[in-house]
């Protein structure tokens, strides 16, 4: 298992990089006041009236970089800061959110896979913990040794991997869309100046970052245990 916390601890700290490198992009871009004056909620509605959506409702949460678009109940959910401030970080991450309301709303194909992957990772996310943590207490020998056992938990690992692995790679053509979207409206409505556009445009590219460190993860383990299969049929 000593493959496996290697991969741990370097996906650990390439996404301790990216997210510090991520809170301190956002910050930066906090300090780029929107010459239009919106907030973020306002340019939320604004988007979602400009692509003919009217059962979205905008709301507050607390918390920060907690801002989510939620398709069951068609909210589209700002963090206290994004909600009020009136900044291109703001703007980036209130038209992103609204990216994945046109989404939904337009029956993108891979929004929709990835709702439909929701209930299976999340059962996979558990079986993955409690797999894990046999491997690492014994379970991975029994596996070389040739017991049934170990060897039936392996195959589990690499079905609640797979999952894990299938979820993540689907996100990122969701999350990278949603971006694009956001940053075309923004620029052909004329929401932001050239230079407010460039750093929504840095400020999400971080964003998108988090999800690509992830995907990466999630492949690596996969992989992992893969070798692991493959090497003791071997």
């Amino acid at each position: 298992m000593i493959g496996f916390l290697i991969i741990g601890v370097i996906t650990m700290l390439v996404s301790l990089f990216i997210s510090n490198r991520l809170k301190s992009k956002f910050e930066h871009y906090s300090q780029l006041r929107l010459q239009n004056n919106l907030s973020g909620a306002e340019i939320a509605a604004k988007m979602l009236a400009d692509h003919g959506i009217r059962d979205v409702k905008i709301v507050q949460v607390d918390g920060q970089l907690t801002d989510h678009y939620n398709p069951i109940d068609k909210t589209v959910n700002l963090s206290e800061s994004v909600y009020h401030q009136r900044n291109a970080a703001a703007a980036a991450v209130a038209a992103h959110e609204c990216g994945h309301a046109v989404q939904h709303a337009e029956a993108y194909a891979w929004i929709g896979l990835r709702s439909k992957l929701v209930p299976v990772v999340n059962i996979s996310a558990r079986v993955m913990q409690f797999a894990n943590m046999l491997m690492m207490f014994g379970a991975g020998a029994m596996f070389y040794s040739g017991n049934q056992f170990g060897v039936t938990l392996l195959l589990v690992l690499i079905a609640a991997n797979l999952f894990l692995t299938t979820f993540a790679l689907v996100t990122l053509p969701v999350e990278f869309d949603a971006s694009k979207r956001a940053l075309a409206w923004m620029q052909n409505k004329g929401i932001v100046t050239q230079i407010e556009y460039e750093g929504s445009k840095d400020a999400l590219k971080w964003a998108a970052m988090t999800y690509v460190v992830a995907a990466m993860g999630a492949l690596a383990n996969l992989l992992y245990f893969l070798s692991m299969f493959l090497g003791r049929r071997d």
